[in-house]
């Protein structure tokens, strides 16, 4: 399942994205929160640091381009600092802007939060100020932006409308995008604001609430699976919809597609920091995945990867295709086994790592596996959340001088092996006769050796320790090496 998804990730470079929706300016005051105001209860912000980030329908940009896909944004800033600001930022991002027009006498959209750090690291929002102007734009204003819209259709595989209901997005502007899309056969995702009513988006190909939103459009709660499957039909039914994708937090989500059987499409559990950016991470997945043509199951699953991962972060982080590759042989790891390139592996890692996991190297030739191979990797794996073990390739073996014929196993075989064990997480060749520039690149928490290298001097260890990392050198058990077992055999012991 992950090598046909993983596909898609790679089908979805260089597509073209028309976004259309509301551009948000997010602003993070970080400050130390250390004591309560005597003015009122509440906590004292000492501020350190100051960040700005595109929001909104930017934020789905920046998410689309760390896909690697192209962006043409459509929407409205204010002629203000802070709009200034924003059109920056997506010029950075490389994002088309010919679409996005500035409105005089109309704030540019901003929410500014303040972030409490408990110990200078902690992060706790505290607070969030909005300054918006959510009245609807005056209709010189919405039919240029309309009309800018219509105009980069033709060039886009996919449209997205990202409606947060702020004033950029009426029902007259959406009908007409619509019904351009149509005429030049684009599919058309929209992810819709908390209404009522879905009249608005009449005629989309797809549309993305989430249960809450679901909830609301249909006037009552929706407990179960079930319940959210039939209120999707209903809503397809209603408004002409070909499909909805109904995102469910920790459940996965709901596909409902015209005139076939539902399906629930779980992800896999995650430990939730910042629910921030998780909707604009999907949708920004499920509109690449179909301009790369995937069908809506498997870009559904691509979504559920991008809101887990998504969920993880703190703040609205773009989520990468590396990401999404990692996490895909993550979760495939029975499948595919232990050994990897060094290049996925230290995507891979740098997954882990994210998520608060340190990581133990160590690397040999472990030509004939034998009990003390075996209790060195065990204590080795104590010494880290996860143990990487990097192995000769046969050819640096050979320049070792270990005997003409050695290895005795060739490193299919011995990968096989080593990646059998338990206390192994990851297996990785190396061709050079020492493994320093496979250390340089994985930049082991800890590197781990035989203490019978003390006096040989650690390969590596000078990078290690110049990172911030040790080295860590075991006790051996006595009397057992892969050479004293070859000589019994030889001499018939």
């Amino acid at each position: 399942m992950a090598h046909e998804l993983a596909r898609w990730i790679h089908a979805l470079k260089g597509k073209r994205i028309l976004l259309v929706g509301d551009l948000i300016l997010d602003r993070y005051v970080y400050g130390d929160a250390e004591r309560v105001s005597p003015e009122a209860p509440v906590p004292v912000l000492r501020i350190i640091e100051t960040q700005e980030a595109v929001g909104g329908s930017a934020n789905v940009a920046a998410c689309l381009r760390a896909l690697g896909c192209e962006v043409v944004c459509c929407g409205i800033v204010g002629e203000d600092a802070h709009g200034a600001t924003l059109r920056t930022l997506l010029a950075e991002l490389q994002v088309d802007t010919k679409a996005v027009l500035t409105v005089s006498g109309r704030p540019t959209t901003t929410k500014t939060r303040l972030v409490g750090l408990a110990q200078h690291r902690h992060r706790q929002q505290l607070l969030r100020v909005d300054e918006e102007d959510t009245r609807p734009l005056p209709d010189t204003a919405a039919k240029s932006l309309t009309d800018l819209a219509r105009e980069q259709i033709r060039g886009c595989d996919v449209v997205c409308i990202e409606d947060y209901d702020k004033g950029a997005i009426n029902a007259s502007m959406v009908q007409a995008v619509l019904a351009e899309a149509k005429k030049h056969n684009r599919p058309t995702l929209v992810d819709p604001a908390r209404l009522r009513d879905y009249a608005r988006y009449a005629g989309a190909s797809i549309v993305t609430p989430n249960r809450d939103e679901l909830s609301i459009a249909q006037g009552r709660t929706l407990d179960t699976i079930e319940d959210v499957a039939a209120a999707a039909k209903s809503l397809i039914d209603r408004h002409n919809f070909n499909a909805a994708v109904v995102t469910l937090d920790r459940d996965g989500a709901v596909l409902v597609q015209r005139n076939e059987e539902w399906q629930h499409l779980p992800t896999v559990p995650r430990s939730v920091y910042d629910n921030t950016g998780a909707g604009d991470a999907v949708l920004a997945m499920l509109a690449g995945a179909i301009a790369g043509g995937a069908d809506l199951a498997d870009a559904v699953r691509l979504a559920n990867v991008a809101g887990g991962l998504e969920v993880e972060k703190f703040g609205c982080v773009p989520i990468s295709a590396d990401e999404i590759l990692a996490d895909l042989r993550l979760e495939d790891r029975i499948h595919n086994g232990k050994l990897c390139s060094l290049d996925e592996l230290v995507a891979e890692l740098k997954l882990r790592r994210d998520r608060g996991e340190t990581v133990a190297m160590t690397n040999g030739c472990f030509d004939v596996l034998h009990a003390g191979h075996v209790d060195f990797l065990k204590r080795s794996r104590r010494e880290a959340s996860l143990l990487v073990v990097a192995l000769n390739s046969d050819a640096s073996i050979r320049r070792q001088n270990k005997g003409a014929n050695r290895p005795i196993n060739r490193f299919e075989h011995r990968a096989i092996v080593v990646g059998a064990l338990e206390c192994v997480d990851y297996v990785v060749g190396f061709e050079e006769s020492d493994p320093s520039t496979l250390i340089e690149r994985i930049k082991p928490d800890v590197l781990i050796k035989g203490e019978d290298w003390a006096a040989k001097g650690v390969v590596g260890r000078d990078l290690v320790e110049a990172a911030g990392g040790r080295v860590v050198l075991l006790p051996l058990v006595e009397g057992l090496s892969t050479t004293t077992i070859l000589e019994r055999i030889r001499n018939g012991a």
